[in-house]
C-alpha cells in the first residue's frame, strides 16, 4: 500500500452513505437487499458504495446463490482510525523505545525463523500467534524484489518455493499489509506499512 492506497483507505469512509452502511453492518451480517432498504437507495447504489470499502478492507463479503452479504471487518474497522497518525509518528515514537527494544526483536525473529523454517528454508507451518505468523510472513515478503509487479501466478510460485498452502499465505500478505494488490497485479508495501508486529505481547 503506497500513500495513495493510504488515501484511498481514508476516501472510503468519507461519504455518508458509506457510513450508514457500516453503522448497519455492526448489528451484524446483512444482504446487499436489506442494505438497500434500510438506506432507502437502489442495490446498484449498495453495490457501488459495497466496492469502495471492499477495496479498502472494510467490509467483507460472501455469495449465497444469488444473494450476496456483507460483514464488517473487524480487524481494519478497529485498527484503520489511528494508520495515518501511525505512519506519520512512526519514527518519532519508535526512536525512545529502538535501543532497548532492537536486540530483544532481533533474537526473537531469529528464533521464530530458526523454528519454524527447515535448514533449506521451506517453512514447516505458518504459525497460530499473530506475533510469530508476522515474522514468519515478514520473512518471506524480504525474499521478494521491491518495485516488481507480480502476477498471481508469479506470486503462487514464489510461496510454492517455501509453503504449499499458496493461497492463504497470498491472502495473508494482503491482510496484513505487505503487498497490495490492483488489476490482479501484486506488490511489495513499503516496510513502513507493513503491519508491525515488535510491539504485539
Amino acid at each position: 500500500m503506497q500513500l495513495d492506497k493510504v488515501v484511498a483507505y481514508h476516501k472510503a469512509l468519507a461519504d455518508a452513505t458509506r457510513i450508514k452502511l457500516l453503522i448497519l453492518l455492526a448489528g451484524g451480517e446483512r444482504s446487499g437487499g436489506e442494505l438497500a432498504d434500510k438506506l432507502g437507495v437502489t442495490p446498484a447504489t449498495v453495490t457501488h458504495h459495497a466496492a469502495k470499502l471492499r477495496e479498502a478492507s472494510l467490509i467483507n463479503e460472501r455469495r449465497d446463490k444469488n444473494t450476496i452479504y456483507f460483514t464488517l471487518n473487524h480487524y481494519f474497522i478497529k485498527n484503520g482510525a489511528a494508520a495515518a497518525a501511525d505512519l506519520i509518528y512512526r519514527e518519532r515514537a519508535a526512536e525512545g523505545e529502538e535501543d532497548n527494544m532492537e536486540e530483544n526483536n532481533k533474537r526473537l525473529k531469529e528464533s521464530v525463523i530458526r523454528n519454524f523454517f527447515t535448514a533449506d528454508g521451506r517453512l514447516k507451518h505458518v504459525p497460530v500467534q499473530l506475533k510469530k505468523k508476522l515474522i514468519v510472513l515478514q520473512h518471506l515478503a524480504e525474499q521478494l524484489a521491491k518495485g516488481k509487479p507480480y502476477t498471481e501466478k508469479e506470486i503462487n510460485e514464489f510461496i510454492k518455493r517455501y509453503h504449499d498452502d499458496f493461497a492463504t499465505i497470498r491472502r495473508e500478505f494482503i491482510m496484513h499489509q505487505l503487498m497490495f494488490r490492483e488489476n490482479d497485479v501484486y506488490m511489495l508495501n513499503p516496510r513502513e506499512l507493513w503491519t508491525s508486529w515488535e510491539n504485539l505481547s
